[in-house]
């Protein structure tokens, strides 16, 4: 008797490894250098050493896996912007066009990736929780993972005209507040539309989800 095909996860201690592997690499990284530099050297040393860290480790990434983990290349996007903006001008408005410009790219990065065979949401779902899919690959839900990949191409635009427009509009403190009240709202509902998506997915396409063997 064959078993039915589904999802599986690492198991909860590994899963805990994985993802905070994933994000020390993507953020802890670039943070820690950020932080050193612009104590040792200011500000602009800070983002070049940032930035730095993250292009260093997107290069070892590429030479030892051959791929470069969507997160660490999310992080390039955000930095390489941020730092051009703020050494290049050293105006603070101009500076924090990064905001709203950062969130435009990474709607066109997902965007730019929808329709391929592994959109960019299968891939950060592969490599920060190390989501496996049946071995027999399901159409259906690759269809969902395109769509989750539109999703967030969508709230990273919907992220990007609201910070645009307070910045328009509204006092720097006030954007930044604001700012940060939008992205933790918009991501929190962006992540449990994907979850409640994926369950109704799942339950249409009669798949489990398990943790792996020990």
């Amino acid at each position: 008797m064959t078993s039915s095909p589904c999802l599986e996860l690492p198991r909860p201690l590994c899963l805990v490894r994985t993802t905070a592997w994933s994000l020390i690499e993507s953020i802890g990284f670039p943070l820690a250098a950020l932080a050193i530099g612009a104590w040792l050297g200011g500000r602009d040393a800070g983002l070049l050493a940032g930035l730095g860290a993250t292009w260093i480790t997107a290069g070892i990434r590429r030479v030892v896996t051959g791929s470069v983990p969507g997160l660490v290349t999310i992080m390039v996007i955000i930095l390489t912007i941020q730092t051009a903006l703020a050494i290049g001008t050293g105006d603070l408005w101009i500076f924090l066009l990064h905001f709203p410009l950062a969130n435009f790219a990474l709607c066109l990065l997902f965007a730019r990736t929808a329709r391929a065979d592994v959109p960019l949401a299968e891939k950060l779902a592969g490599e920060v929780i190390s989501l496996r899919q049946p071995a027999t690959r399901q159409p259906g839900l690759q269809r969902f993972f395109q769509g989750a990949t539109w999703l967030w191409a969508g709230v990273f635009l919907l992220l990007g005209v609201c910070m645009a427009v307070l910045l328009a509009t509204e006092p720097t403190v006030t954007f930044l507040v604001f700012s940060v009240v939008a992205t933790g709202a918009l991501i929190v509902l962006g992540v449990a539309a994907s979850v409640v998506w994926l369950r109704t997915v799942l339950h249409r396409l009669k798949l489990s989800v398990r943790f792996a063997a020990a």
